[in-house]
């Protein structure tokens, strides 16, 4: 069932290095290849290792599920002991993303066919857009033959540089070279232009995103995607790359994977003995407030503490949706919101609600539709790795959390490994 993947000897080699590198070894020069579409089967392929580690980070850092046994539980103290975390999570994600990176990188450089490189650019931009939500400042990379010799290349770059010189033009770029058509899961042009309008909706600028998420919502029937008429058929392996799907890292059991560690779907449903029962009473309680709501019994099993939303049976099949119709939805209706078009924000909003079993939201002011269009957010995209980005983006971390939790601890920290490999060019995150 999956196609998107070709794997080459060479990158079988690649992906059994174990070594932890800034800018991890390319899997051919660009002299010796005319086909780059191994290479950016590559590039796609190595957005596995950040799966895990963003469904985690997500979820289990806020307030949807909880670690019982530690070190793990450090994801709930909100202090500087992350870091024993890093050959599970951090080191993987960093890896994985930058070895996604130089793959892109080759097929930019190098590819005469402007799909692949709209693609690439694709993969490129939402690597880094996952790499400052995580870390914020981070090295950049837009060479497909890094100098190896150059330790500076390693300096960290602020986050709004990489958006403004890395992630939206890239994005812009990926928009002007593919089509609207989803092809066998591979990036398209809304899907580009929905990330496009996530990271502008994360830097806070409605006005930028609107009309970026506008397009993807007003041309979304024309493009073949739709919301599933009912909310359970969007996730497990019989549903994937669904018409609600517009981007997913794919996954396959058929595919061996180098992240070598529990995979998302089973720290979900509880069948890591660090977590037998991740739960959050406090997302239980958000479905009480809900009454009625059809996600329910997709999402929480409250005999067991544990989330069924991904069906066992499915195993190492699961993808990793990174975005789907109904995230755009709620986000342009937050844009619009945001940008004073209260009213058509409740439409966006209810579309949501109405697939939920649920009537329409009686919010009516321009700060209780943003608060309805959280809380949807929370109910809809519960176990998809976005909570805990959420409520950094929205400032509402403390409020949600019920406590106050220091800003730096917002970020995770950088892998140690990478600190002392580069001899302290790259440094680590205040609170670390």
């Amino acid at each position: 069932m999956k196609t998107l993947y070709i794997i080459l000897g060479s990158l079988l080699l690649l992906t059994a290095c174990e070594d932890l590198d800034q800018f991890p070894p390319n899997i051919a020069s660009s002299g010796s290849l005319t086909d780059f579409e191994g290479v950016l089967n590559a590039a796609y392929f190595y957005q596995h290792g950040s799966a895990t580690p963003m469904a985690v980070m997500g979820d289990f850092r806020a307030d949807n599920a909880l670690m019982l046994e530690p070190p793990y539980t450090e994801f709930d103290t909100y202090g500087p002991n992350l870091t024993a975390m890093e050959d599970q999570f951090f080191g993987p994600f960093y890896t994985a993303l930058y070895k996604s990176i130089l793959s892109a990188n080759n097929v930019i450089e190098n590819s005469k066919v402007a799909t692949e490189v709209g693609e690439a650019k694709f993969l490129r931009a939402l690597a880094y857009f996952k790499l400052v939500r995580v870390f914020g400042d981070v090295p950049v990379n837009l060479s497909a033959s890094p100098s190896t010799t150059d330790g500076s290349i390693l300096a960290r770059q602020p986050v709004a540089d990489v958006y403004n010189n890395v992630i939206i033009p890239d994005l812009e770029d990926a928009i002007a070279a593919l089509d609207t058509k989803i092809v066998e899961g591979r990036a398209s042009k809304y899907a580009a232009q929905g990330l496009l309008g996530k990271v502008f909706v994360q830097m806070g600028d409605f006005n930028q995103a609107e009309a970026h998420l506008a397009a993807v919502v007003n041309g979304a029937t024309a493009a073949e995607i739709t919301l599933q008429a009912n909310y359970a058929d969007i996730f497990g392996v019989d549903n994937d790359l669904n018409s609600e799907v517009i981007f997913a890292t794919q996954i396959s059991s058929s595919i061996s994977d180098e992240y070598g560690f529990t995979e998302f779907w089973s720290w979900y449903g509880g069948l890591d003995t660090k977590s037998l029962e991740p739960l959050d009473a406090d997302l239980i309680a958000a479905f009480d407030a809900s009454p009625g709501d059809l996600r329910r019994a997709v999402n929480i099993d409250e005999a067991l503490l544990r989330s069924p939303k991904y069906p066992q049976t499915g195993g190492p099949d699961h993808d990793w949706i990174e975005l789907r119709l109904a995230d755009v939805i709620l986000l342009y209706a937050e844009t619009l919101n945001e940008n004073g078009s209260t009213p058509a924000a409740l439409v966006e909003l209810n579309k949501i609600r109405t697939r939920a079993g649920l009537a329409n939201s009686t919010a009516s002011t321009q700060g209780e539709v943003r608060t309805a269009i959280a809380n949807e957010r929370r109910l809809e995209l519960a176990f998809e790795g976005q909570r805990w980005f959420d409520l950094v983006r929205t400032g509402t971390v403390n409020a949600e959390m019920g406590q106050t939790i220091d800003s730096k601890f917002h970020l995770f920290p950088i892998p140690v490994s990478e600190v002392l490999a580069s001899f302290g060019v790259i440094t680590q995150n205040d609170g670390y």
